[in-house]
């Protein structure tokens, strides 16, 4: 019998539904924007998803962008990422706790 995969149910900063999604790709989405944010400092959404989708694009299962999204909208919710107000195309920063 296959072992059941870990799951996550991720939230949604407008409160809407969260996806339920496989906890290793979660994670590795997770580190991946993480990372970028925590080096660049600021950066634009676009520039976020495009380079984790050239980073991971031979080595992850499954659509990378739709990823991306669904994790990026769930550290919103979680207060660990926020967009930066009044920008467009919007960036993303490290939430100052």
């Amino acid at each position: 019998m296959k072992k059941q995969e870990e799951k996550i149910l991720t939230l949604h900063p407008a409160g809407k539904k969260g996806t339920n999604i496989s906890l290793a790709k979660y994670t590795t989405i997770k580190n991946a924007i993480l990372e970028l944010i925590l080096k660049e400092g600021e950066i634009a959404y676009a520039d976020l998803s495009d380079r984790i989708e050239k980073d991971l694009q031979d080595s992850f299962e499954g659509k990378v962008v739709w990823y991306v999204v669904s994790v990026k909208l769930d550290l919103e919710a979680r207060g660990i990422i926020e967009r930066i107000p009044k920008t467009s195309p919007h960036q993303l920063k490290m939430k100052n706790k």
